[in-house]
């Protein structure tokens, strides 16, 4: 029994170790790794911490700690289970930083802003029911369809469709999902699974889409599907129950650094040869642990690791043979005035993107771009922590519809539409009659 308990004191030792390391430090083991078992510690400390405590008490009941060698794990463990205590509370204070987030860009009273219908769709408060099962998805109020294809690729041009049962006539504004994987893997039905459920309960149709992966092409392909699916959206989204006058888009990790591009290279024809034409602006631009500097334009210390990475896998020619690619690419070079509102969501101990290369694209962003530009920043998060429902998760997806929810109206209000149903439904009579 005293194995038991070491081994599970020297798991538990090696998950605190992953969590408060430096990330900035040289790496003892793969990103990958790092993330995987972090990920247990950080996201799911909340659950994993009782059970471990469970565990203990049995095996201690049983004789583990009889032993030199059950006694000292015993020790250990206990010591391991301060720092996963403070884990749990790194998680619960994502509700306050993801307030002060918004607040600091988009106004003190940034609610009090919106018509009352909106302000009453949006919640900040968490409850424990929303995270007591982590991996369940279903809501009742919302639907599901699957593999709708989007171009003439087959799975890799295929879209899913979350949308609310009961869809308003003016139809619903759109959040469009762009998956990770470091451009080489992943799928549309993977990631942020929590956030596409709950927007759509909230009155949104979000749609997920599949594009080309390296290494069977390279960029700009994955790019240039996103811009195909957004096509999609507005020329074929109305028959789901699309209003494609309002686009948001949102991606993690690889997907995170698509969604920016997205925002940043809206209606350039070399992207779109094929449909010129068509409209590929985003409203707003949700990025969750993205990559933004492949050039080291303000982090010249990430430029080895990001050509190293890149080179040959997902940008076929170099920064020396093609630096114009290179540059499209990057989202750090094309920073300019009259880009989407934008809302950067960085884990501070991510292992497979830094939090330095979002705090300086942020600080460069916010500087020259008219819209607001929201930065939070999460302490004890990891790569990937928004793949299930945790104490931190809720608040962030929360954060993520009110932004969205202001963005929306601040749209409509510039283009003098109405913010609700009724109000759409009485223009467009006033229309009719005249």
């Amino acid at each position: 029994m005293d194995w038991i308990l070491l081994a599970l004191a020297v798991f538990n030792a090696f998950s605190m170790v992953t969590i408060y390391r430096d990330r900035h430090t040289k790496r003892l083991v793969p990103p990958w790794t790092l993330f995987a078992h972090s990920l247990i510690s950080s996201e799911l400390a909340w659950l994993w911490l009782p059970m471990q405590v469970t565990m203990a008490l049995i095996l201690f009941v049983l004789g583990a700690t009889e032993s030199t060698l059950g006694g000292l794990s015993l020790l250990v463990l206990v010591v391991s289970w301060v720092f996963l205590m403070q884990s749990i509370r790194n998680a619960f204070k994502a509700e306050k930083l993801t307030r002060r987030a918004l607040q600091k860009a988009l106004g003190d009273n940034y609610l009090e802003t919106l018509p009352p219908e909106v302000r009453a769709k949006i919640e900040t408060a968490t409850h424990f029911r929303e995270w007591l099962n982590p991996f369940k998805m279903k809501r009742p109020e919302v639907e599901v369809l699957k593999n709708i294809a989007y171009g003439p690729l087959g799975v890799m041009h295929q879209l899913d469709v979350y949308r609310p049962k009961n869809i308003p006539a003016e139809g619903c504004p759109v959040l469009m999902q762009i998956h990770g994987g470091a451009w080489v893997m992943g799928s549309k039905d993977l990631e942020a699974l929590p956030l596409l459920h709950y927007m759509a309960s909230k009155g949104w149709i979000c749609v997920t889409i599949n594009y080309r992966l390296s290494p069977s092409v390279g960029f700009p392909a994955h790019l240039e599907d996103c811009k195909l699916a957004l096509k999609w959206i507005r020329t074929e989204g109305k028959k789901y129950g699309v209003n494609p006058e309002f686009v948001a888009v949102t991606g993690g990790s690889a997907g995170g650094h698509l969604a920016t591009l997205l925002g940043m290279t809206q209606n350039q024809p070399e992207l779109q040869r094929e449909f010129p034409d068509v409209d590929t602006s985003v409203q707003a631009v949700v990025s969750l642990y993205g990559v933004y500097d492949l050039l080291g334009t303000f982090h010249a210390d990430s430029r080895d690791l990001m050509v190293g990475h890149l080179h040959n896998k997902v940008i076929y020619e170099s920064p020396e043979e093609n630096p114009q690619l290179w540059e499209l690419a990057s989202p750090s070079t094309q920073i300019r005035g009259n880009l989407p509102s934008i809302m950067i969501v960085q884990g501070e101990i991510d292992s497979l993107t830094t939090v330095s290369g979002a705090r300086l694209f942020y600080q460069n962003l916010r500087g020259v771009i008219r819209q607001p530009a929201v930065y939070l920043e999460l302490p004890g998060a990891e790569h990937a922590f928004d793949h299930m429902h945790s104490p931190r998760t809720e608040p962030v997806i929360k954060g993520i519809h009110s932004f969205l929810e202001w963005n929306l109206v601040q749209y409509r209000a510039d283009k003098n539409m109405p913010t609700n149903s009724a109000g759409l439904e009485k223009s467009l009579d006033n229309q009719v009659e005249a």
